[in-house]
């Protein structure tokens, strides 16, 4: 979700088959706005996801994302959010009281693109000649690591400093959701078997 400065990016990921780390990705759809306002960006979103039956919403929650994810639940839109860090490990809001999975996140940066980079150099992740997938294109070969020499932590940003990286970050939000999502637990059940003889 972008401030009046930044852009809001919109993109949509087909997911197909492969259950157990296979799955292919296909970029179907790339969407970014400057300046639109959250409710507009609300109503946009809803719109695309009545024509999608069973399409999972993934936002960024970071910063102002997270009233924007409020919006989303007030839509009926049950957004699953992942708020980026720059620490080591993930951690999630876990299951409801009913066996609900989670559906907030919090996840380091470095999780989000490596998982981009293993699709990528893998052949998992396919881009549709789609407006925009040549600006995602160009995003993703800006994208780049910096290492501090005194602590040793990492950080993304994209090569130049007037650079966006909003539709590339959108992929690794989509793509890691996909990849990581919770399995429900296991819950015992109670098998009972008839036979007449």
């Amino acid at each position: 979700m972008g401030q009046s400065q930044d852009f809001t990016a919109l993109c949509l990921i087909e997911r197909l088959g492969g259950s157990g780390g296979g799955a292919q990705y296909h970029v179907r759809r790339l969407e970014r706005t400057k300046g639109t306002p959250y409710p507009a960006v609300v109503a946009r979103t809803k719109n695309i996801m009545q024509k999608l039956p069973g399409i999972k919403l993934i936002c960024d929650g970071t910063g102002v994302g997270r009233p924007v994810l409020d919006m989303f639940d007030q839509a009926g839109l049950r957004p699953i959010g992942i708020f980026i860090h720059g620490g080591d490990a993930v951690t999630s809001d876990g299951y409801g009281p009913h066996g609900e999975a989670p559906r907030r996140f919090r996840v380091p940066k470095r999780d989000l693109v490596a998982t981009l980079q293993v699709l990528l150099q893998n052949h998992r992740l396919k881009i549709a000649p789609v407006p925009l997938s040549d600006i995602l294109a160009s995003e993703m070969l800006n994208f780049k690591i910096k290492i501090d020499p005194v602590t040793a932590h990492d950080s993304y940003s994209s090569w130049r400093e007037q650079g966006h990286d909003d539709l590339t970050l959108a992929v690794c939000l989509a793509c890691w959701w996909s990849e990581n999502r919770p399995r429900p637990p296991i819950v015992p059940e109670n098998i009972f078997a008839y036979t007449r003889g």
